[in-house]
């Protein structure tokens, strides 16, 4: 009889990956970068567990949107006040907030629990092709058609 493994918090390696945005779609990459942070690519996943892996976005600023994205998407948040609602264009985040883009991308994939908000500490991302997280080695991760590439 197989028994079902339990991964303790000790067992687990967290890698550190980095990830170039640069010509690549935000949702087919959002989804491939929350993969990585939830752990999904690993054998150990559990969904109850927080496996995931700590990944570097570059190049942010230079993502691609299909389709009619770039004139008809648009960002809403409320002030708390009356009438106090606020769109704001995807063109204009990316000019201003480059990075904000990519990550609420990313955190509206990631669950909405406790578990998710220390999975979305995890992902950094830069606007431009410097990051300051040479010191801990991060690979390379591709993503082509199949799923990731290391």
């Amino acid at each position: 009889m197989r028994q079902t493994t339990i991964t303790k918090p000790a067992d687990i390696k967290r890698q550190w990956y980095v990830v170039d945005a640069e010509g690549k779609t935000l949702g087919r990459l959002a989804t491939e970068v929350a993969k990585v942070l939830r752990g999904k690519h690993k054998p150990t996943y559990q969904p109850h567990a927080d496996t995931g892996d700590h990944v570097i976005v570059i190049n942010a600023e230079k993502v691609h949107l299909s389709g009619k994205k770039m004139d008809q998407k648009e960002y809403f948040r409320h002030t708390g006040y009356m009438g106090g609602q606020k769109h704001i264009p995807i063109k204009t985040m990316l000019t201003k907030k480059p990075t904000d883009v990519f990550s609420l991308a990313v955190k509206g994939m990631l669950p909405k629990t406790v578990i998710g908000r220390k999975m979305f500490r995890r992902l950094h991302v830069y606007a431009g092709t410097e990051h300051q997280n040479h010191a801990q080695k991060p690979q390379v991760l591709e993503f082509c058609s199949k799923g990731i590439k290391y």
